[in-house]
């Protein structure tokens, strides 16, 4: 939208995750991911998402039914799904579909634009992090949430209304290509990742 000649950014709305997952997902990428944190704003352009898709996908949270875990997954679409991977990675989902169906996109990946140095800084842990290239900072979903300053105290939040959010800038992020969802076991016959091709910020494939 346009205030006085000049472009304001707003989330994307509701409407835009009341759809079926694979749809949102695609429609993700070439989407950005902002976080204005007292910090400071990180953004990145996502480039690499996986569909988890109700109680029928065995790679799904939602594949055992209803628990305290998985909860945001039944709730309205548009909220934050965050919860820690092993214990120690907080990773980053998008619930989508209307509330009562299961269903969110794991952000996996995101080419960054703001806050570099302080992504760096954030991810200090990792040796190397000071030289790292920049297309790497936000590569995997665990170093896309720590760069972001992304924990499980934003597990729930409305990205629609909120300093974590999806916004449209207008990015054409370039050919997109379907293949299988990476890291896990069950249901890895599923070609639900959708990244755009040959992007030096997508997760290399196992």
């Amino acid at each position: 939208m346009t205030v006085d000649g000049r472009v304001t950014l707003v989330p994307l709305g509701r409407e835009f995750y009341l759809r079926p997952t694979l749809a949102v997902a695609a429609d993700l990428v070439g989407k950005v991911l902002v976080h204005r944190a007292p910090r400071g704003v990180t953004s990145g352009m996502i480039v690499e998402v996986e569909a988890y898709v109700g109680e029928r996908d065995p790679a799904c949270h939602a594949s055992a039914g209803p628990t305290a875990r998985n909860l945001p997954m039944y709730g309205e679409p548009g909220h934050a799904y965050v919860y820690l991977n092993y214990g120690v990675h907080a990773l980053f989902n998008i619930v989508t579909e209307a509330a009562g169906c299961p269903a969110a996109v794991l952000v996996r990946a995101l080419a960054p634009l703001e806050g570099l140095a302080l992504m760096r800084r954030r991810r200090a842990r990792y040796r190397g992090a000071s030289r790292m290239p920049d297309e790497a900072l936000c590569r995997g979903p665990g170093n896309l949430a720590r760069a972001m300053g992304i924990t499980l105290k934003h597990n729930r939040i409305d990205l629609c209304g909120s300093p974590l959010s999806v916004e449209d800038r207008g990015f054409s992020p370039g050919p997109l290509v379907w293949s299988r969802r990476i890291g896990i076991s069950a249901g890895a016959e599923k070609m639900w990742r959708c990244s755009v091709a040959g992007h030096r910020s997508v997760s290399a494939g196992r």
